[in-house]
């Protein structure tokens, strides 16, 4: 019997959700995503210990003010990340714009546009990366930008139908809907347990799966934020599905059979429908999970974002003194 992560690559795309580039070297996912956290996670280890010196003697010859320094040298760092990362998958790496650009479509562009340069000084071409955006409504506008130029996207921190419909109508290549985070709130806020059946985030992606396949939509549906197996395997026969390593092994170790929950072959019809601004920040706010995880996303990738600056700022220091 193959195990149930070869079953699961029989119908679904698997992605490694992790910057750890043994764990990719090890499971050979098709693609990678990373954030703040991992990249975080990924250059406190001894892999990228050259990295963080080049990067830091590039650093130092900015001059200039020292916070702007601090976040090209980060940004850099970001990229060296990704860039070991490609050499390792056949397919993409989703790379992060700065989450604290979320609510400014101008500037995320400009910076899209710049993580896309940095990739080609390196030798990477776009159609190997996707640009990852929060899914506000300003960063669905930059990505309905990006897309027309060519650079593909990959909206993030996706809790509600609203999102999704609104990514489509931009024409974004990739959504990442949150599964275990949507069960996070649900369990907080009821007190409940709730089986892989009932789990509201699995819920909340197959219908997210039915609508764009009822309507023909073109846009990738990526469940990600998962919780526990039993969540994936709900999901089994999504387009793709980015997983964690432990929960990847956790797969990969079971013999078990696995049933396709999702396939083109059993949608049922969905009405389309299309939401403008007022619309779509009308269904956020009655959406109490989708506006909380949110706007906690946002803000914890923020944190990882200015903890690895200051940690970088201090590098730099050092290197001056």
């Amino acid at each position: 019997m193959t195990s149930k992560l070869d079953q699961l690559r029989e119908i679904t795309t698997v992605v490694a959700d992790t910057g750890d580039i043994q764990a990719v070297a090890r499971l050979k996912p098709v693609d990678c995503t990373t954030n703040p956290s991992i990249v975080l996670k990924a250059l406190g280890t001894e892999m990228f210990a050259d990295d963080m010196k080049e990067a830091i003697a590039w650093g130092k010859k900015l001059g200039g003010d020292a916070d702007a320094a601090a976040a090209a040298v980060a940004d850099r760092l970001a990229i060296s990340v990704g860039a070991a990362l490609v050499k390792l998958v056949p397919g993409r790496v989703s790379t992060e714009v700065d989450a604290d650009l979320s609510f400014d479509t101008e500037a995320s562009l400009k910076k899209a546009r710049s993580i896309i340069a940095a990739y080609k000084e390196r030798g990477i071409e776009k159609d190997r990366i996707l640009i990852k955006l929060a899914s506000t409504w300003e960063g669905i506008r930059a990505a309905e930008v990006l897309q027309k130029e060519g650079i593909d996207c990959n909206l993030t921190l996706l809790f509600s139908k609203a999102q999704a419909i609104a990514c489509a109508d931009a024409g974004v290549f990739l959504i990442s809907p949150f599964v275990g985070r949507i069960l996070d709130w649900y369990k907080k806020s009821t007190g409940k347990d709730f089986t892989a059946e009932e789990d509201p985030g699995v819920l909340s992606v197959r219908d997210i799966y039915n609508y764009y396949k009822a309507n023909g939509i073109k846009t990738v549906v990526m469940g990600a934020s998962f919780r526990n197996t039993g969540e994936i395997e709900a999901l089994a026969g999504c387009d793709r599905l980015t997983i964690a390593p432990n929960l990847l092994d956790e797969l990969s170790n079971d013999q078990g059979k696995l049933e396709r929950k999702l396939s083109p072959e059993t949608i049922k019809p969905a009405p389309k429908v299309s939401v403008d601004e007022k619309t779509f920040r009308w269904m956020m706010n009655e959406d109490a999970m989708a506006t909380e995880k949110l706007a906690e996303g946002i803000r914890a990738f923020a944190k990882d974002l200015g903890t690895l600056r200051s940690q970088v700022r201090k590098e730099l220091q050092l290197a001056a003194a």
